[in-house]
């Protein structure tokens, strides 16, 4: 079995993956900042939570499984 992706050091991307292991469905930006009680704002959404999953999505942490809709890959 291959290792585990790393994760990001930055704590934002431990909140996220929090966020990603308590839900049922996958999730969009908006969700996301919603569960992690974060602003809602336009700018915020589009340029620092949905960078990350993005990102998390290029490691093999999460999978997009439509354009912005993340969720924790299944095996």
């Amino acid at each position: 079995m291959p290792p585990a992706p790393k994760l990001a050091g930055h704590p934002a991307y431990r909140q996220i993956m929090a966020v990603f292991t308590e839900a049922d469905a996958p999730l969009r930006a908006r969700q996301v900042r919603e569960a992690m009680d974060l602003e809602i704002a336009p700018n915020n959404i589009n340029n620092n939570t949905r960078l990350k999953p993005k990102r998390l999505t290029e490691r093999g942490i999460l999978a997009e499984t439509e354009r912005g809709l993340f969720t924790q890959p299944r095996p």
